[in-house]
C-alpha cells in the first residue's frame, strides 16, 4: 500500500524524488508560515484594546472552567467560542490593515468593510455571552441558592 497522500504517481525518476534540499526548504517554508502567524497573534494582542479585552475573558472563563470542573461538551462549547471570537478579532484587524493600506481617504465602501468585520465579532461575542450562560449558569446558580 502507498503512503502518497496524492493522486499523482510515485516519481519514476530519481532526479523527480524530493531532495533533502527541497525537503529542508519546505521545512523552513513551514516554519516561517509560523513564524508569521505568531508575529500576526502577537501584533493582534499587543495592539487590540478589543483583543486583549476577549483573551482576558477566556482566559478567565477557562480559569472558572477549571474551578467548577466542567464536563466535556462543556469544554468543547467554551473552546469554539473562545477560539471563534478570537479568530473572528484576527479577521476584522486584518481587513481594517488591509483598509487603511487600500485607501487613506475616506470611502463609503471602506466604511462598510470595517463595520461589517466589526460587526462579525460583535456577533461572535454575543454568541460567547450566550453559550458562556448556558454553560456557566447552571453550576453558578446553585452556589447563589437560585434554581432554574
Amino acid at each position: 500500500m502507498s503512503h502518497h497522500h496524492t493522486l499523482e504517481p510515485p516519481p519514476r525518476h530519481a532526479a523527480d524524488r524530493p531532495t533533502r534540499r527541497r525537503i529542508d526548504r519546505r521545512t523552513s517554508s513551514l516554519i516561517a508560515a509560523f513564524g508569521y502567524a505568531f508575529t500576526g497573534l502577537q501584533h493582534m494582542v499587543s495592539t487590540q484594546r478589543n483583543a486583549q479585552i476577549h483573551l482576558l475573558v477566556g482566559t478567565c472563563a477557562v480559569a472558572l472552567g477549571f474551578t467548577l470542573g466542567l464536563e466535556r461538551w462543556e469544554w468543547l462549547a467554551l473552546v469554539l467560542v473562545i477560539t471563534l471570537v478570537l479568530a473572528a478579532e484576527g479577521v476584522n484587524t486584518a481587513i481594517e490593515a488591509a483598509v487603511d493600506v487600500a485607501t487613506s481617504v475616506r470611502h463609503p465602501l471602506a466604511k462598510i468593510a470595517k463595520d461589517v468585520a466589526a460587526g462579525t465579532v460583535l456577533i461572535c461575542a454575543i454568541a460567547a455571552v450566550i453559550i458562556g450562560c448556558i454553560v456557566f449558569l447552571p453550576h453558578l446558580l446553585p452556589m447563589l441558592n437560585v434554581e432554574l
